[in-house]
C-alpha cells in the first residue's frame, strides 16, 4: 500500500540544514558537483568518485557528487537522485555540515555530549510524506529495489549496500535508543542482510539483539538514509551506551531533533530526513553477508550476518538518496571519524591525563583507516617522561587504535612520510626509544580464514629531538620565498611546496655563525676569511670540531 501526505518540507520547529539545505549550502560554497551525464550505479557511480581520492587531489580539491540521472546496468532509470560525499568528501564539507570552524570542532564536540539536548516528537513528519507497506514492498521495482543504491566496489561487492545507513533500535529493557553506522546489503525487494559488529565493545545494536534472542522476539530496526547532518555525523561516534544520539545531535545542532513515531514500531526517528526504511530483525536466523568492500581497505568477506525483514518505507516525496564512499582510505567515512576523533584523542592526552608538551594528534589516514597509525606532535623541550606519558595514554583511549604511536616535533608533517623518515631516521635510537606493547585488540581489519581475529601488539616510538642539532640544510626562509617569486615570474611549472621546504635552526647554531652566512649571503666571504686565518691552530688533527679546542674562538695574533 502507498500513501502520499501532505506536510512541510521540513517541521517547523527544526533551525537547523536538513540534508537537501545542506546540499544547497554546499553548492553555494562551490563544494557540489552536479552530474546530469547518466550514470550507471551499479558499475559507475562510486568508481567516478573513488577518482578523487585515488588521481591525486588533494583534500581542499574534493566535492561532494549529484547524480540527477542514475540508471542500473539492466537499464532502469530512477527519478531519485544519489549523493556521494555530501558528508565529508573533505574538512571543509564536513565542517559545513557541523556549523562551526574546523579549530572549534573539538571543543563543539565536547560541549554535546557533555550537554546533550533531548528531542522534541511531532506528528507531521517531511519524511512520512511517502508510506509504502504490504504488497508494494514486494516484487522488482518496488521496496528497496525501488531506491537507486549503488554498489559500492564493482568487481567484489556482492550486492548493493546501503553505506550511510543510521540503524536505530531500543534496548528492550530501558527503552533507551541507539543509532550506528552499519552496512546492510539488498537482498530481496523486502530484505537485507545486516552486519553489527559481534566483537567485545562492538556495535549498541548488537547488545540490543543480544536481549531481543533471549526474549525470543524479533528486535525493531529502523534505517535513516539522509539525516540532517547534525544527526548523521553522530552515527559514526562512540557514545556511552545509556546515552541516546540523537540528544547528542541537538546538543550538535544547538536545538531539539524533531522525531516522529515509525508507523510499524514503537522506535522515533529523525522527522527531517529523506528515507526510512523500517523492519525487524529476525533473532533466530541468519544468513551469509558479503564479500563487501569495507572500511579497513579490504574486501570483507561471506559472515553469517542478521536479517532484517522490511515492514515500510517512507520518505518525503522529493527525497535525496545518500551514499557514502568508504573502503580504502581517504574517504568520506575517514574524515568523518579523522576530524573528530582527533580532538578527542587531544582533549584525552591533555585534560583527562594533565600531560603537558602535546601541541596535536594525527591520526594517519591513507590506507590506514586512520585506526593504525597516530602521530603525537611536541612541544621543543618536552621532558622525555611526558613524551612517554603521551605515547602509552594515546593507546588507552581506545582498544581499536594505536598500532603504530609515533612521537615527533612540531616541525615534523605527520602526512609527510618522508618528513617521517627524516625523524626516525635522525631522531630516533631503537635500542632506547622503542618500546612494544602486547595482547593488544587487533581492532577493526581482515579476519583471518577461519574466521578469527587474532591478537595485535603495539610499537611505541620516541622520535623527537633528544638533542640540539645543527640546522636543516636548506636555504633560510627568506631566499626560498625570493626565489619562489622568480621561479613564478620564469613561468616554470606551479609548486606544490612540501615541507620542509627551507632551511632552519634545530638548536645548535650561533649568532657568529649565522653571521658569517649573512655575510656571504651579502657577497662579503672574504671578511670570513679573514676571521678564519686568525684562528688557524697548529697540532690539531684534521675533522676536529672547532668547539672541542680550548680557546678556538680567540683571534691568533
Amino acid at each position: 500500500m502507498v500513501t502520499r501526505a501532505t506536510s512541510p518540507s521540513k517541521t517547523d520547529v527544526a533551525c537547523y540544514r536538513d540534508l537537501q539545505e545542506h546540499l544547497s549550502a554546499l553548492d553555494e560554497a562551490g563544494l557540489l558537483l552536479r552530474i546530469e551525464k547518466p550514470v550507471n550505479k551499479d558499475t559507475e557511480l562510486h568508481p567516478l568518485v573513488r577518482w578523487q581520492y585515488r588521481g591525486g587531489i588533494p583534500d581542499a580539491g574534493r566535492k561532494a557528487f549529484l547524480f540527477t540521472n542514475v540508471h542500473d546496468s539492466r537499464g532502469r532509470k530512477y527519478d531519485m537522485p544519489v549523493v556521494v560525499g555530501a558528508l565529508a568528501a573533505n574538512r571543509e564539507v564536513y565542517r559545513t555540515g557541523i556549523g562551526v570552524p574546523l579549530d572549534e570542532i573539538g571543543p563543539h564536540w565536547a560541549n554535546a555530549v557533555n550537554n546533550p539536548v533531548d528531542p522534541v516528537t511531532v506528528s507531521n513528519a517531511p519524511c512520512q510524506e511517502v508510506v509504502m507497506t504490504g504488497k508494494d514492498l514486494v516484487g522488482e521495482g518496488n521496496g528497496l529495489d525501488a531506491l537507486p543504491v549503488p554498489i559500492s566496489t564493482p568487481g567484489f561487492d556482492s550486492a548493493p549496500y546501503l553505506t550511510a545507513g543510521l540503524f536505530i533500535t531500543a534496548d528492550p529493557d530501558t527503552g533507551i535508543q541507539n543509532m550506528g553506522t552499519y552496512r546492510a546489503g539488498l537482498k530481496a525487494s523486502n530484505r537485507m542482510a545486516v552486519r553489527m559488529s559481534a566483537r567485545e565493545g562492538g556495535a549498541g545494536g548488537y547488545l540490543h539483539w543480544e536481549k531481543y534472542k533471549k526474549r525470543g522476539e524479533k528486535m525493531p530496526c529502523v534505517v535513516v538514509l539522509g539525516s540532517p547532518p547534525a544527526v548523521a555525523y553522530t552515527g559514526p561516534q562512540k557514545i556511552r551506551r545509556d546515552v541516546d544520539e540523537l540528544t547528542i545531535a541537538g546538543a550538535l545542532a544547538g536545538a531539539p531533533i524533531p522525531i516522529v513515531k515509525c508507523r510499524t514500531s514503537d522506535l522515533m526517528v529523525p522527522a527531517d530526513s529523506e528515507i526510512i526504511i523500517e523492519g525487524f530483525v529476525d533473532t533466530e536466523c541468519l544468513e551469509p553477508e558479503a564479500p563487501f568492500g569495507e572500511s579497513h581497505g579490504h574486501i570483507s568477506l561471506e559472515d553469517f550476518n542478521m536479517i532484517f525483514e522490511v515492514s515500510a518505507i517512507t520518505r518525503k516525496t522529493d527525497a535525496v538518496l545518500s551514499s557514502i564512499i568508504s573502503q580504502v582510505t581517504p574517504s568520506e567515512s575517514s574524515v568523518i571519524k579523522r576530524v573528530a576523533y582527533e580532538p578527542m584523542f587531544l582533549a584525552h592526552l591533555q585534560d583527562q591525563l594533565g600531560i603537558k608538551g602535546v601541541k596535536r594528534v594525527f591520526l594517519h589516514e591513507p590506507l590506514t583507516n586512520i585506526r593504525r597509525v597516530i602521530f603525537l606532535q611536541m612541544e621543543p623541550g618536552t621532558p622525555r617522561t611526558e613524551v612517554w606519558r603521551a605515547l602509552y595514554g594515546a593507546t588507552s583511549l581506545r582498544a581499536d587504535c594505536g598500532k603504530y604511536v609515533i612521537a615527533v616535533n612540531e616541525d615534523i608533517d605527520p602526512d609527510n612520510g618522508d618528513a617521517v623518515f627524516w625523524s626516525l631516521g635522525y631522531r630516533a635510537d631503537p635500542d632506547k626509544d622503542v618500546e612494544i606493547l602486547r595482547h593488544r585488540d587487533a581492532g577493526h581489519g581482515p579476519k583471518d580464514k577461519d574466521g578469527a581475529r587474532p591478537e595485535d601488539s603495539t610499537l611505541l616510538i620516541d622520535a623527537t629531538l633528544k638533542r640540539e642539532m645543527p640546522p636543516l640544510a636548506l636555504p633560510k626562509r627568506e631566499y626560498m620565498e625570493r626565489a619562489r617569486e622568480l621561479w613564478d615570474d620564469l613561468g616554470l611549472p606551479a609548486l606544490n611546496p612540501e615541507s620542509p621546504w627551507h632551511g632552519y635552526s634545530l638548536g645548535d647554531w650561533s649568532d657568529e655563525w649565522d653571521a658569517l652566512a649573512e655575510r656571504a649571503a651579502q657577497g662579503e666571504y672574504l671578511e670570513n676569511g679573514k676571521r678564519s686565518a686568525q684562528r688557524r691552530r697548529a697540532g690539531v688533527k684534521p675533522n676536529t670540531h672547532v668547539r672541542s679546542v680550548p680557546g678556538w674562538d680567540e683571534d691568533q695574533t
